[in-house]
């Protein structure tokens, strides 16, 4: 008999497979916010977690980890492939980003993702206790709620978008437009991080289904002639603040911040850019500036450094190849010109880190370029704000990630104006401690009172509420 009263379904399981020393495998909770957010409400709920384990071809029965029934879901290397790698990121990813990348549509990928998704949609099925809630996150997963309400109709059903929604002149495109809106619409919540994001699924309802919306309200129809509304509104997400803050207090943190500024010379300035290395994150158009700024004297070697992190992403996908030597390239070029024999200009690191050097390295940074093209939320902003516990820094915060909507004392930017990015950058280097001060403290504020769990707890109580008006109509 299924037991789990919550069921979270997402594309991976909150656990990474380790192996021991001994030769023996075994399992270590995944870095991430997600994973921390709904750790506690897991454990109080009875809940299960239904993701694919990280590794093609693996069968694996259901088992316990830390208090969360986890429910493997196996893909074979074919299907990784052409789900995975290719429709959830060769087709939605780019198509969802304003087609920075262009997406391509290929029937075989659809085809394979909707297979999958009915995997998913089975094991959650399968997991959930009568009367149940299921959680599905994110755009690898947009036919699963249908599937599930289908097979369930006891169930209440969230679904929380965790990237861009985009308008309808681009989602349009998509030759499986009505099948993917029609799958989200098996919700009885779908949140999304922009309230912008909202309008355009709104919209694209309205104009594919013509399904009547009000306010946050889409009007369903139901088989038997009757309807249920479903709510799509707004849920930014955020970080486990706490956390961070508490990491940023530490003296083995701090002293390896003054490390990081040691080995690079002390310099007056430190910049740094943290993304995964994809085309979506402005990447490119920070290091034009930058490299700019030097050609023009207004910035130097001896007093500024950039400091790069580009963690490594999706590395089959030829896209992700193309932008790896075109950034590397930049890089060289840079560093070439302008590097003297004490000072580099870019610090280039293409790996990623633990949370710990990750803190010693935002409050090393005196300034944080976040220059997404189009992002989802941006977690690193919020991320390096929680650090600064001494009110110090600057956050320069690109105007298409979702964190600008929330995170108004940032010096926000439009990546694409290379010029006004230039000044930004002047403007931030310079920047007063008093102005410092005031803007990292009411952005400390926001990220403070509105953490991860939050979040978690905002969406949970629309479900809660969207079960009890269910109630109601029975």
């Amino acid at each position: 008999m299924p037991q789990a009263e919550l069921v979270v379904v997402a594309n991976r399981l909150p656990v990474d497979r380790i192996d021991g020393l001994d030769g023996a495998e075994g399992w270590r909770r995944s870095p991430g916010g997600l994973v921390t957010a709904l750790e506690p409400v897991m454990r109080g709920a009875n809940g299960a977690w239904v993701g694919w384990p990280g590794q093609a071809d693996l069968e694996l029965e259901p088992f316990d980890f830390e208090g969360t029934h986890l429910v493997p879901v196996p893909l074979s290397e074919d299907e990784v492939q052409l789900y995975y790698e290719g429709f959830s990121n060769d087709t939605i990813w780019p198509l969802y980003h304003d087609v920075i990348a262009v997406p391509r549509y290929r029937r075989v990928w659809w085809d394979a993702y909707v297979r999958v998704n009915r995997r998913f949609a089975e094991a959650a099925a399968a997991a959930a206790a009568e009367g149940g809630t299921v959680w599905v996150q994110d755009y690898q997963l947009q036919l699963v709620p249908k599937m599930l309400r289908e097979a369930r109709p006891d169930l209440t059903i969230g679904y929380f978008h965790h990237i861009p929604f985009p308008a309808y002149g681009l989602y349009s495109q998509l030759p499986w437009r009505r099948q993917v809106l029609e799958g989200l619409l098996g919700a009885d919540v779908i949140g999304f991080q922009r309230v912008a994001d909202a309008g355009n699924f709104a919209r694209a309802v309205r104009r594919q289904l013509r399904y009547e919306t009000k306010a946050s309200g889409i009007r369903v129809p139901l088989p038997d002639g009757g309807s249920r509304v479903a709510l799509a509104k707004a849920f930014p997400i955020s970080i486990d603040t706490a956390s961070y803050v508490e990491l940023a207090q530490r003296p083995d943190v701090k002293a390896r911040a003054a490390e990081i500024r040691e080995s690079l010379g002390n310099p007056d300035k430190i910049l740094l850019g943290v993304d995964r290395l994809d085309y979506t994150k402005g990447i490119r158009h920070r290091l034009k500036a930058y490299g700019e700024l030097l050609e023009d004297g207004r910035l130097s070697v001896e007093h500024v450094t950039l400091v790069q992190v580009a963690s490594p992403s999706r590395e089959r996908v030829q896209a992700y190849m193309q932008l790896r030597d075109e950034i590397e390239q930049m890089v060289s070029r840079i560093n070439g010109d302008r590097d003297t024999m004490g000072h580099s200009a870019i610090r280039y690191l293409h790996q990623g880190y633990p949370r710990e050097e990750m803190v010693a390295l935002f409050l090393a940074a005196d300034v944080m370029l976040v220059t997404a093209l189009r992002d989802g939320m941006n977690l690193v902003a919020k991320e390096y704000v929680a650090t600064r516990n001494d009110n110090r820094g600057v956050l320069i915060l690109s105007e298409f990630a979702g964190a600008a909507d929330e995170l108004g004392s940032a010096l926000r930017v439009n990546p694409h104006d290379i010029d006004a990015l230039k000044d930004t950058i002047v403007r931030a280097v310079e920047m007063p401690a008093a102005e410092q001060g005031r803007r990292m403290r009411a952005l400390r504020r926001k990220v403070i009172e509105h953490d991860v769990a939050a979040w978690s707890r905002d969406f949970l109580d629309a479900l809660a509420d969207a079960r009890r008006a269910k109630e109601n109509e029975e």
